[in-house]
């Protein structure tokens, strides 16, 4: 491993880990990825021990760092990159690392071959990337549809519910994780949450709940998914207030119901002509 690539204070003791990783960027619709990693991180209490460097894996002209500035002070500059927590489970479930982090925009298979040599360093088994896009999919589904490196996981997920993929097209920093994982053999998955369109400027914490459900079940550890699905009751009913009130919104989604389109990525193009048309609920809902 690169000594350059990742700033590591500590390599934490874990037993049997799983890496979940969740990325901002191209592949996080309504936030969905990077939220997941959040919430684990916080409902497990996972520790912070490694840091990526962002000078080796990110273009500032892209990504430019944020600053904090009062009254002619500077309180505080953030750069991108991505943190990597550690979370020691009980003696019955596999241990954890998380990656939360924004999607490299330089050296990805860098990027890769630095992730994988960390990871057995730290003894990790198996790698599951968190991605979500917009979809032709209602606000009362949950579509999740993935990818795996071997005919068995991929029959572990869809008996877990999970979609197999088809798709051909531009890809991301998932894709190529997945590939040279399922070099070194490592189990790789790929895990994309399908978020309605219409739906702006809020977390779906309905597919939040879906997908910590699943990745529980394929990491092997607990989680405690009913504050999110808790929270999306109380928005499921302001969202149905919106349309209420909106006949266009009421004929659009009737539109999507009764094609009853699931996890089609050539749909997105679709969803993308429909972008007119949309629900935003920043001013209904506290920001945290």
């Amino acid at each position: 491993m690169d000594q350059q690539s990742f700033h590591i204070e500590e390599i934490p003791e874990l037993k049997y880990p799983v890496l979940i990783a969740g990325f901002d960027g191209w592949g996080n619709a309504l936030g969905i990825a990077s939220a997941m990693a959040v919430y684990i991180v916080g409902k497990l209490k996972a520790g912070p021990f490694a840091r990526i460097n962002p000078d080796r894996f990110y273009r500032y002209d892209e990504d430019r760092p944020v600053v904090s500035i009062k009254e002619g002070v500077l309180l505080k500059l953030r750069s991108p990159g991505g943190t990597f927590y550690g979370a020691g489970m009980d003696h019955t479930q596999n241990d954890l690392v998380l990656l939360r982090a924004d999607e490299p925009s330089l050296r990805w298979q860098q990027f890769a071959d630095d992730l994988f040599s960390l990871c057995k360093t730290l003894g990790v088994h198996r790698v599951i990337t968190l991605g979500s896009m917009f979809d032709q999919v209602l606000h009362t589904d949950r579509v999740i549809s993935g990818i795996a490196s071997s005919p068995s996981l991929m029959t572990s997920l869809q008996e877990n519910g999970v979609l197999p993929i088809n798709y051909q097209g531009p890809t991301s920093v998932h894709s190529i994780l997945h590939t040279e994982g399922s070099k070194q053999g490592i189990d790789c998955i790929s895990l994309w949450s399908h978020c309605p369109f219409y739906l702006q400027e809020t977390t779906h914490f309905g597919l939040l709940a879906r997908l910590g459900d699943v990745l529980a079940r394929l990491g092997g550890f607990e989680l405690d998914t009913s504050p999110l699905a808790r929270q999306w009751d109380l928005i499921e009913v302001k969202i149905q207030q919106l349309i209420d009130e909106d006949p266009k919104l009421r004929e659009m989604i009737g539109e999507l119901r009764r094609a009853k389109v699931r996890g089609s990525w050539e749909s997105v193009h679709a969803a993308d002509a429909r972008a007119g048309k949309v629900i935003s609920l920043k001013d209904f809902l506290d920001p945290q």
